[in-house]
């Protein structure tokens, strides 16, 4: 029996999703169920298929998410901008990293690390290191290359600096925002789901997504989510293969107010043959780009990726004023890889060489975080008390083998080879990595959130004390130590015109250390206090549950460190006399326009002014690899003509960017549009769904970013499908 799905929705909760109800029944009931009632229905987690001539449509993106020492909150009534990607939309486009799911926000670009295939992102003009991206506010325990985004039930993008929120990120990044994710768990109704998969141009995967909660009260839930894929990209010869698995456990004990969850993931992912970022050696142009789909990674290069990774949370209800909360994780990093980037050396001819370099990597972390939150009224003020601490324990091993000898190619003609150059200048042991760095981080927070006239005004203040105690080892051997500590205040305002309205103010901090002074300088060695760099922003917003915008205005000045010579004297002195000032306007919009037609995007304008320069060089000038302005539009249309079925569009635009300090290597705009469909029926009482889209449909070729000084190339023309059913 197959039967149209008359409504598709955009997104609903995965807890929501039951069995279809299609059973006919003989004579006159089942004649009164089918034109009486006909609420046979098939709903799955990501989308809800009724058998009935009415859509019911949920949100892919939300308002609102985690906020570290402030908890879960609504986003109208926070001074801050914070969104929720979630897990109906991971599904619906496809998405097989976190990169690919953060192409929907119009405030966030994505580039790839130094040399390597890692994931990092551009918030504000800042980076995000995947080694700062949290999940459930904690940092250190995700993988720090490559997210698999299978697992997890939102991924939560907040604008702005986070010191106060979220402490000192570990990486020393995240001055311009910050990413969490939320794994997932089990809801009320049983989950049996199982989708297959197809990446052009010869990828071939799957999932299985399975929730179900047990006991008398349903108090034990138990979600296991298995995903993999393996083949050839639509790059040409870049393979890649992923495996994920995800175990959430959580205990609900209603009557002792007490919850309990348990995550534990395990993800290796891999490259081979990757096309790699393009390093430009003394040119005075940017290289045109190449074929949309063309490979100048050499064969031989790769990485692997394997980690463990997990947390414990405990809560408890004292009292409906009184709740405390604990949560301690960890993970463990096995990375290696041969990697090998592109070096231009004449932009006209492509004339380029590789390099080769071969890095074993480890990595053990442990993180915490403990609190208390309390809610009480004196007078006719209503206060809500926020104070714990956190910390982080992380030790890293490595190693390295560099090749010295060249490799001639050509960005437009390239020279493939079967191997590297022999790797001949190794530092450390390959084969059993020593201790390279080892971090402390260590912070006390304290906040009072004080609401008046029925919640229409709240007064945000606090403090949060970071340590950070960094120590670098010559491979076993303690060279240089790093010990300081900085305050980090916090305070900021939200006004509530209207119930549907905000207004709102910050001022916050970022935090991140500051390099020891290293090379020929007259105080080698000497410890500065951390950045400390400073935000003020001011917003309004809007928001109607199924529909939301905000706009925002917001400036940034982060101190940057570099040498200056000594007055009167052949010496130079490392000092914190830079600056970088980065303003900017934010407007984005979510949710149902009218009745099946729904958006997500909008834009982001930022001048990214360098001021305080070495020698005053680069002051007025733009900082490398931070374009003018960003665009989205993602656009989800419910055809009424054809039931259940659903059209989606969406265009990505970036404005040109400098890949070096000067601003002289000038990187062009850019403009890329993705398409997509899909459509939901009923198979024999299952929900079925099948997808198609589309990225990048005119395979332009173009530079998607030059953050860093080096250029990464935007990915070609690519076509997924899948089909997904419950069971």
């Amino acid at each position: 029996m197959i039967s149209a799905a008359f409504s598709c929705t955009g997104h609903a909760q995965d807890q929501k999703a039951t069995q279809a109800q299609a059973q006919s029944k003989q004579g006159k009931d089942a004649q009164k169920h089918t034109a009486g009632s006909a609420k046979t229905a098939a709903l799955t987690g990501d989308e809800q298929i009724e058998v009935r001539a009415q859509r019911q449509n949920r949100m892919e993106v939300k308002s609102g998410g985690n906020l570290g020492a402030l908890g879960n909150k609504k986003g109208i009534d926070v001074p801050f901008n914070v969104r929720s990607y979630t897990s109906a939309l991971i599904l619906n486009q496809q998405s097989q990293t976190l990169g690919e799911v953060l192409m929907n926000d119009p405030t966030v670009r994505t580039t790839y690390g130094y040399g390597n295939f890692s994931e990092q992102f551009i918030i504000r003009g800042f980076p995000v290191y995947g080694d700062d991206v949290s999940i459930d506010g904690l940092y250190g325990i995700t993988p720090r290359q490559l997210v698999s985004p299978q697992l997890y039930d939102s991924v939560q993008v907040l604008n702005g600096a986070s010191a106060f929120l979220n402490g000192a990120a570990p990486g020393g990044s995240a001055q311009g925002g910050n990413i969490n994710l939320e794994f997932k768990h089990a809801g009320d109704t049983p989950l049996t789901r199982v989708t297959g998969d197809y990446t052009s141009s010869s990828m071939g995967g799957g999932a299985i997504d399975v929730g179900r909660r047990f006991g008398q009260d349903k108090q034990f839930g138990v979600r296991i989510n298995v995903a993999g894929r393996s083949g050839v990209s639509a790059i040409d010869r870049a393979k890649r293969h992923q495996v994920a698995v995800g175990g959430g456990f959580d205990w609900h004990d209603r009557a002792d107010h007490t919850r309990v969850t348990i995550d534990m993931a395990y993800e290796n992912q891999g490259v081979n043959g990757g096309r790699g970022g393009v390093f430009l050696s003394s040119v005075t142009t940017v290289p045109k780009v190449p074929g949309a789909g063309a490979n100048y990674g050499q064969p031989w290069t790769y990485t692997e990726l394997n980690y463990i990774y997990g947390k414990l949370k405990v809560e408890h209800d004292f009292s409906k004023y009184l709740t405390a909360y604990a949560q301690f994780g960890g993970l463990g990093g096995n990375e290696k890889g041969n990697y090998g980037s592109t070096y231009v050396t004449n932009s006209q001819t492509g004339a380029a060489y590789n390099g080769a370099m071969y890095v074993p990597y480890m990595q053990t972390n442990e993180s915490t975080q403990a609190g208390l939150r309390s809610h009480f009224r004196t007078g006719g003020i209503k206060h809500e008390i926020n104070a714990g601490g956190s910390g982080l324990w992380e030790e890293n091993a490595s190693a390295y083998a560099l090749a010295l000898t060249r490799q001639q190619t050509n960005l437009y003609r390239p020279t493939f080879y079967s191997a590297s150059q022999p790797e001949t200048y190794i530092g450390g042991n390959l084969d059993n990595p020593r201790k390279n760095n080892t971090t402390r981080l260590w912070s006390l927070f304290f906040s009072d959130t004080v609401s008046a006239f029925h919640d229409r005004v709240a007064l945000t203040a606090g403090f949060r004390y970071q340590s950070i105690k960094a120590v670098s080892y010559n491979y076993g051997n303690s060279t240089t130590s790093y010990d300081k500590g900085a305050f980090t205040p916090v305070v900021g305002l939200v006004v509530h015109p209207t119930h549907e309205t905000s207004i709102y103010f910050n001022r916050i901090e970022g935090l991140s250390q500051v390099p020891p002074a290293t090379g020929n300088v007259v105080n080698l060695g000497q410890i500065f206090a951390p950045y400390q760099a400073v935000q003020y922003e001011i917003g309004a917003k809007y928001d109607i549950g199924r529909f939301s915008a905000a706009v925002s205005v917001f400036q940034i000045d982060k101190p940057n460190a570099y040498t200056v010579p000594v007055a009167g004297t052949s010496y130079n002195i490392y000092a914190v006399n830079g600056l970088q000032r980065n303003r900017g306007i934010e407007f984005t919009v979510n949710g149902e326009i009218i009745k099946g037609l729904r958006f997500n995007g909008g834009t982001s304008i930022i001048d990214a002014d360098q001021r305080r320069t070495s020698g005053g060089l680069y002051d007025g000038n733009r900082a490398i690899g931070v374009p003018g302005y960003t665009i989205n539009g993602n656009l989800e249309y419910d055809l009424p003509f054809i039931k259940g079925a659903t059209v989606t569009g969406r265009v990505i635009q970036t404005g040109h960017q400098y890949a070096d300090n000067l601003n002289k290597l000038r990187v062009p705009n850019w403009t890329r549009f993705d398409v997509g469909a899909r459509y939901s029926f009923v198979v024999e009482h299952r929900a079925v769904t099948t997808r198609l889209g589309v990225d990048n449909l005119a395979n332009t070729r173009y530079w998607e970013s030059a953050f860093g000084g080096y250029l990464l190339q935007g990915l070609p023309r690519t076509f997924k499908f899948s089909v997904t059913a419950d069971f």
